[in-house]
């Protein structure tokens, strides 16, 4: 395989927006990966449990945050249609768009997904309460991944 294959591939992953690209032929093997690997960074961090002991300032507020874990399984889940990374507001000074608690209505604003610099808004699919925030602001998503639940 030469440069220009690979740049071809390349390409093609910009234009479907794909992160990982594996190829395997006789005597050969070609792996692109963009971005983060998210994977790898679950394994490390879910095989650490010191991770959230060691936390200075942030500790308090993961714990609070993680406080209402069991109420999260409630509702419907709202998932990820795209990769990219997840906001909650529109811009860092303003409100968030839906906060655990908030009546929101079909067709309503949830949050921004940024993939390759264009924002998509993710709209309700259907009416009711926000009963869980999953995603955290500013962090990646992959497609699939639970961002809110509905009750």
């Amino acid at each position: 395989m030469d440069l220009k294959e690979i740049r071809k591939i390349v390409e093609l992953m910009n234009e479907h927006g794909l992160t990982v690209f594996d190829m395997s032929k006789e005597g050969f093997h070609l792996k692109l990966r963009k971005g983060p690997d998210l994977e790898a960074m679950r394994g490390m961090l879910g095989s650490m449990p010191q991770y959230q002991a060691g936390l200075p300032a942030a500790a308090p507020a993961s714990a609070a945050a993680a406080a209402p874990a069991p109420a999260a399984a409630e509702g419907e889940p709202i998932t990820s249609p795209m990769v990219g990374t997840f906001y909650r507001k529109p811009a860092p000074e303003a409100p968030s768009f839906a906060s655990v608690g908030d009546v929101v209505s079909e067709g309503q604003t949830l949050c921004i997904i940024e993939a390759m610099k264009v924002m998509n808004e993710i709209k309700a699919e259907r009416s009711g309460t926000i009963s869980a925030v999953i995603a955290e602001d500013g962090n990646p998503v992959q497609f699939g991944d639970i961002l809110f639940r509905i009750k």
